[in-house]
């Protein structure tokens, strides 16, 4: 039997190319196919690093008598949900009618048009402590399908119709929230803390970067920082290659689920050069930044193109596999082993986040090699990622397009990112393309559009999840295109920015305040906009370098200012001509560099002495 999958984009999906499993990949012809036999579809979701993935691959997934159930019973889709997002969460939101404990990898059974009749995660290949065997799952569906279908049906119906309903609207007006509704944020995630081993509850541990940075920005400093202490001397933390792990079984952040994920780590990076600018004796931040800064640019830098999304958690240890031995192992021991598998698809999401953490730590620290690499990203993704009708690609493999549908997680963290390195880099032709990548899903009504409506297979069956504001580990698409929106505001001045930015948060924001650790994203944007809007923008000769510029050196100090730029006089006046009007009329003076210090594009007089850059700031 010929595969499908062995030419795939995902490498989650050319793992599977050898099941005795008749797979499908993702797409139409899957539900034409289960049409015409008139039998179920079997999604199963999972991504390249799942252990449990792993697992039920080598137990169920290899065994040819479950391979021939499944041939004769169902259609059997295999879904990257990395490559896939958007139907990843419109089945987790299906799901989580059937489970509580949702997860990957994602087991669902929908009719052929797509409706949700019975789902779960992992199923075990016999049956054990009253959780039924893989095998025993599909003959109950079989039986249902065969026996009670129309029972089955409506169940389908029925939650399809849940989901939809569930999807937040602006019916009402939404606010904003409020400083007072913001501190009481910070409160809940306070009474949440951990005081003995840092972080939020108990077992398993995560490390909800997006609210350590809410935190960072609204007077809960002292919470992100026994945080990220903590994880910093804990075993979340690879002390060899730097990077963090995923997430910790025990409360103490010990016993890590050691795969790496890129998005973690550029977060992770974001919120440790954050803590360290906040107060520099900081020393764990600034080593613990480093660490994730090689990891990025070494292990995780794949050459000519940009980041890996993730490095799996098993690998072969002297012979045998394991899961986290390679990281128990010393740098000189890791030498004689190979290490865990790379998932080597670039996603331009994350690419984005890592792209705008190594360009903001580059310029914190003063290390020209992070920022050089994000700009090198930059331009790999520019040129391969942005298709010449401007539109993007979702992901690509050694130069290979995904045929999935780039989403407004791929456009606003793309755009933030060419923003980050445009401006630390200063190249305005960067700044300039991430104002395009997001003014691209900037719609007439100031909200964001996801391209083409979103996945066109949800689309074309109603099951797409317009306005889906879950964030998880890391921004949803809505809350990273209202980010970039207000930092192009804040850099442009238009009204329209600041608008579908204050929109996006308002019609989440009572979500948010009533589970802050989970909508760490959106808070720390409606502290932005709750708050007065400072900028400073250094202004050099074109002869005087950034690094020797005590002016521009003073920013890394200026954790209050909204946006904080230093830039060469020619890149500004790029910048003023492509229509950036914080910009506008601002040049060194007298051979040395200005610093200017606004408040709603409204300046001080220019000054050129980094005490009177502080004193300016705190006036």
């Amino acid at each position: 039997m010929a595969s499908r999958l062995a030419d795939a984009v995902s490498p989650y999906l050319r793992a599977h190319a050898d099941n005795p499993v008749d797979w499908w990949p993702w797409g139409e012809e899957a539900f034409a196919e289960a049409r015409r036999r008139d039998v179920p579809v079997f999604v199963s979701i999972g991504y390249a690093t799942c252990h449990w993935c792993h697992v039920m691959a080598r137990e169920s997934f290899s065994d040819p008598e479950v391979a021939r159930l499944m041939a004769d019973s169902v259609v059997s889709i295999k879904v990257d949900r990395e490559e896939h997002p958007g139907v990843d969460a419109a089945f987790l939101a299906s799901a989580s009618a059937f489970t509580q404990n949702l997860g990957w990898p994602l087991s669902v059974f929908a009719t052929p048009e797509g409706e949700v009749f019975f789902a779960g995660t992992y199923f075990p290949p016999a049956d054990v402590q009253g959780h039924p065997s893989f095998r025993r799952v599909v003959a109950a569906v079989v039986d249902a399908w065969t026996n009670r279908r129309e029972q089955a049906i409506a169940t389908g119906s029925a939650v399809a119709n849940a989901v939809r309903a569930s999807m937040p609207t602006s019916a009402g007006d939404p606010a904003l929230p409020d400083r007072a509704q913001l501190d009481r944020a910070v409160d809940l995630i306070r009474s949440a803390e951990d005081r003995v081993n840092g972080g939020f509850g108990g077992a398993p541990k995560f490390p909800v970067a997006p609210a350590l940075l809410f935190l960072l920005k609204a007077g809960g400093d002292d919470i992100a920082a026994r945080t990220l202490e903590a994880m910093a001397r804990s075993d979340l933390r690879d002390p060899v290659e730097g990077g963090f792990f995923r997430y910790a079984t025990e409360a103490d952040w010990s016993v890590p689920h050691y795969e790496r994920m890129l998005y973690d780590n550029a977060l992770l990076l974001d919120a440790y050069t954050r803590a360290w600018r906040q107060d520099p004796s900081r020393s764990w931040a600034a080593e613990a930044a480093a660490g994730i800064a090689r990891f990025l640019t070494g292990t995780m830098r794949i050459a000519g193109s940009g980041f890996a999304s993730a490095q799996d958690s098993e690998s072969t240890v002297r012979g045998e596999r394991s899961e986290g031995g390679y990281y128990a192992l010393s740098a000189d021991e890791r030498r004689a082993e190979t290490p865990p598998a790379l998932d080597r698809k670039v996603l331009t999401g994350w690419n984005g986040l890592a792209m705008a953490a190594l360009a903001r730590a580059g310029e914190a620290f003063g290390y020209a090699a992070w920022l050089a690499a994000a700009a090198e990203v930059s331009d790999a993704l520019v040129a391969e990622h942005v298709l010449a009708d401007g539109s993007l690609v979702r992901a690509t493999l050694e130069g290979r397009a995904s045929s999935a549908v780039a989403t407004l997680e791929d456009h606003g963290m793309f755009a933030s990112g060419l923003i980050a390195v445009g401006l630390a880099a200063e190249r305005p032709d960067l700044v300039d393309a991430g104002r395009r990548v997001l003014d691209a899903v900037l719609d007439a009504d100031g909200g964001f559009t996801e391209p083409g409506g979103g996945d066109p297979v949800l689309v074309a069956r109603g099951l797409a999840l317009a306005g889906d504001p879950s964030e998880g580990a890391y921004p949803s698409g809505r809350s990273a295109c209202a980010a970039a929106a207000f930092e192009l505001f804040a850099l442009t001045g238009e009204q329209r920015y600041r608008a579908a930015a204050a929109s996006t948060v308002a019609t989440v924001s009572a979500l948010a305040l009533a589970s802050p650790v989970s909508f760490g994203a959106s808070l720390a944007l409606a502290h932005r906009l709750a708050s007065d809007l400072v900028q400073l923008v250094v202004i050099r000769p074109d002869d005087l370098d950034r690094a020797r510029d005590p002016l521009t050196r003073s920013i890394t100090g200026a954790t209050t200012a909204t946006v904080a730029v230093s830039v060469s006089e020619p890149a500004a006046r790029a910048l003023e001509e492509a229509g950036f009007e914080l910009f506008a009329d601002r040049s060194p003076r007298g051979g040395s560099a200005a610093a200017f210090v606004c408040r709603d594009f409204v300046c001080r007089l220019p000054v050129t002495e980094p005490d009177e850059v502080t004193a300016a700031l705190r006036g």
